[in-house]
């Protein structure tokens, strides 16, 4: 008898980064980690930052890290959407590649932030210098 396996899918809003058959999975949710096998009953769980470990149709164990995400799994397919996430099969290579990419979308994000509070001081001056107008 083959070995039961689940349809993985996890993704971010730019890519799929992995779509494959796995014999198990852990993730790490609010409560702690869990883990999830083919039978395992349908559930929907927010996933927190950190890694998802996943075993491929042939026993390989491959890694995932992930920013917030949500787990979806219905019947033998299970989905993972993250805001951002980095595949890889060794944990080293898969932190530099985190340190990478996560701090590089930090620095996006904040530079973001602040060309966005600009704006928006901007537009109170503006108002304000309205309102003195109007006296």
């Amino acid at each position: 008898m083959a070995e039961a396996l689940m349809q993985l899918a996890i993704f971010t809003p730019a890519e799929t980064l992995v779509e494959v058959e796995a014999s198990r999975l852990t993730a790490r949710g609010a409560d702690g980690a869990f883990g999830i096998l083919p039978h395992h009953v349908d559930i929907a769980a927010a996933v927190l930052p950190g890694i998802v470990v996943y075993v491929d149709a042939s026993g390989a164990e491959h890694y995932v890290a992930i920013d917030h995400g949500v787990l979806l799994k219905a019947g033998e397919r299970v989905r993972i959407a993250a805001r951002r996430a980095v595949a890889g099969d060794d944990l080293a290579n898969l932190q530099r590649a985190v340190e990478r990419e996560f701090l590089n979308l930090s620095d996006l994000e904040r530079d973001a932030r602040l060309a966005l509070a600009r704006l928006e001081a901007g537009v109170v001056r503006r108002f304000l210098d309205l309102r003195d107008v109007g006296r």
